[in-house]
This record gives C-alpha cells, structure tokens and sequence, in this order.
C-alpha cells in the first residue's frame, strides 16, 4: 500500500517554499531539475515512502514556490535546502538530486557534510564555456508569453520527440506555465556554477551514486550544450562514486523509468557497506 504523500509550505524571508512530505523512517530528500518542480518524483516518492521519511521541495521559481526577489545561486538553493531540513528538526539526511537538483544536493554535500548521509546525483551535467554561452543564449530570458498562443505549441514540441506519452507531456507543460514571464532562475545558477563544480565537487566525502540516462547526454550534446566528455569532470572529482548507466534514460527519466531507479536508490541507500 502506497503511503500518502502530502503538501505543506515553509515561510521564508524570500517567500514561501512547497514541499511535499510522506513515509516514515530515515529521511530521503528529492531535488528537481530545471523549470520542473516536486511533481517530477510523484510516482518515486509512493515507492520510496514506503520505508523511508521522503521530501521534495519545489525550489524557488519553479512549481508552487514563489518566485524570488533575486536571481539565486547554487549556494543560495542550497541554503533553502538546509531551511527546510532544519524546519523539520533533520540533522542528518540522503539526497537524490536530477540535473538542476543535481548541483543543489552536491552543495548541500560539500558545503554542509555534516548534514548528508548519502547522495545520488542523477545526470550531473556539466557544460563547458561554448556550452554555458549557448545555453544562456536559449534560455536567459525565459519563456515568454505570445498573443497569439503559440508559446503553448512551442513547449508541446519541446520534448515530443522523447517524452514518451501525451500525460507526461501536459504535465511538465503545466509546470513550464508556471516559469512564463519570469527569468529561469536555475539556469543562470547552474550556468555560474559549472566552472567550480569540480572544486566544490571535489569536497564530497559521503558515499555517493551517479546516474546517467544514456538518451539525456545525447540530447545535450545534439543541442549543442555539453559533450559527453564532460562526465569525467565528475567522475574526476568524485572518484569513489559509483556509476549506473539507465539505458534509454532521458532527461524525463525520474517519470519514465522511475521503478527501475527506484531499485537503484534503495539498493543503494540500504547497502551498509558503503
């Protein structure tokens, strides 16, 4: 029987923060990738609160969280990370983080070590000078809403030719409304972020999981954003992570193939051994 999992906000000085909460036992907190929200691990969570204290916050620009008053960094997601975690009276937790959230656990780990068990950085993507130009180009000044509607269309065909079903499609469309007329705040973070990743990266001490979906790395790379060489950075700063491919993995892989990852947190998670 799947646990429920339940909604609640935490007051900020910047705003409030949504979060959804459920499970009990050793506590487990998901971060979600750019312009998505907490909605990304709503067939995880289920899986995951059956044995654990599972939480996934919507960060700040993004879901159901206000937009904030500033541009914010890693380190200041980071920040609201450990807000959050000291609202609900955790000392000590694991972190699952995907792309955006990727980065935001990997700070939490470096700059807070006494505050996280494990990690698992799901599809860390680094880019590199050419990279971060081009992506700043595509997305520095948002979505912007057209008179004429076709900013709806336009984000339908975005992933179409990878997103797998019609459900999943409106669903992170919906989530992409919510990102309109605003600056996509995680991407110039991750942006300003890349060029010390392997320095912050390199303070990680926890145990720690990567995982890569194989279709993701084409698809930046086919965007012209980062190349596939860019994992060694991280493998490079991390060298005793251990590595799980997901075969056909996109970048809709928490969604998509969320029992097979599933398998692989909890394993991992579970293993006293590391």
């Amino acid at each position: 029987m799947n646990q429920p999992i339940k909604r609640a906000f935490l007051d900020t000085e910047d705003g409030q923060i949504l979060y959804r909460i459920g499970g009990e036992g050793k506590p487990l907190l998901l971060l979600h990738q750019n312009q998505t929200s907490s909605n990304e691990y709503r067939e995880l969570m289920p899986i995951l609160a059956k044995n654990r204290y599972v939480i996934a916050m919507d960060f700040f620009g993004f879901g159901d969280s206000d937009k904030p008053p500033k541009m914010y960094s890693i380190e200041d997601y980071a920040k609201t990370v450990i807000l959050l975690l000291d609202e609900l009276g955790i000392k000590n937790t694991s972190i699952l983080g995907n792309h955006t959230g990727a980065f935001v656990a990997g700070e939490v780990a470096a700059g807070y070590p006494e505050r996280v068990e494990k990690l698992i950085l799901s599809n860390p993507v680094v880019f590199g000078e050419e990279g971060k130009a081009a992506l700043l180009r595509r997305f520095s000044e948002g979505f912007q809403i057209k008179t004429d509607g076709s900013h709806l269309v336009e984000r339908w065909a975005a992933r179409a030719n990878y997103v797998e079903s019609a459900e999943l499609n409106h669903s992170l469309v919906l989530d992409d409304l919510k990102c309109f007329g605003y600056p996509l705040y995680a991407v110039w973070a991750v942006a300003n972020y890349c060029s010390k990743t392997e320095e912050r990266f390199r303070q990680i001490k926890c145990p720690s999981l990567i995982l890569w979906g194989t279709e993701d790395m084409k698809q930046f790379e086919r965007l012209g954003l980062a190349k596939a060489d860019n994992q060694h950075l991280i493998f490079t700063a991390i060298p005793h992570g251990k590595v799980v491919e997901i075969e056909g993995g996109t970048i809709c892989m928490m969604n998509q193939r969320f029992e097979e990852i599933s398998k692989y947190v909890i394993e991992f998670l579970d293993d006293k051994g590391v």
